[in-house]
């Protein structure tokens, strides 16, 4: 009895065995989804939302609204941070029984730093995006005032070549 390593390959393959004559007979790829989906059991969004950390369930320690100053308020929580690690190493050496609560406080925190990051990479993105437009019009230019300086020595060359030749 002969066994393959590998299972046998899904039956799609036969719909593009007439691919490399005529690459049109290849099915269409399926459109892409839109809004809500099951993946391994999960429900996924196609919605590009932030949701807030009331919905999921997490206390807000920074100011809300539309207009937060978001270096000040990761400041804030980062030295809010470094105080509640030192005075869990506090309680870890006086009162070790009584860690818990003070972890809880630091995890509180650092969901709150990583939600505020998070905001943030819209921002992040565009300004990625601004950044590599510019360098690109940069490029460009260079490349274009590459071009004009090759192009005049070409210019140059030719017309030597020429004054050469009516010389002679």
């Amino acid at each position: 009895m002969a066994t393959a390593s590998y299972p046998p390959p899904p039956p799609y393959y036969r719909l593009y065995k007439d691919y490399l004559e005529n690459p049109k007979s290849a099915p269409e790829p399926p459109p892409p989804i839109e809004g809500t989906y099951v993946c391994f059991g999960a429900n996924y969004t196609t919605d590009d939302v932030l949701p807030s950390l009331e919905e999921q369930g997490v206390r807000q320690l920074y100011a809300k609204g539309p207009n937060i100053d978001f270096k000040k308020e990761l400041r804030s929580l980062n030295r809010e941070l470094q105080l509640h690690i030192l005075e869990l190493a506090d309680v870890l050496v006086e009162r070790p029984s009584q860690y818990a609560r003070r972890v809880e406080e630091i995890s509180l925190i650092f969901k709150n730093l990583h939600h505020l990051l998070n905001s943030l990479r819209p921002h992040q993105a565009r300004a990625t995006l601004i950044h590599i437009l510019e360098l690109q019009i940069q490029r460009r230019k260079q490349a274009v005032e590459d071009i004009k300086r090759r192009r005049e020595e070409a210019q140059k060359l030719l017309k030597e070549a020429l004054d050469t030749l009516d010389g002679h």
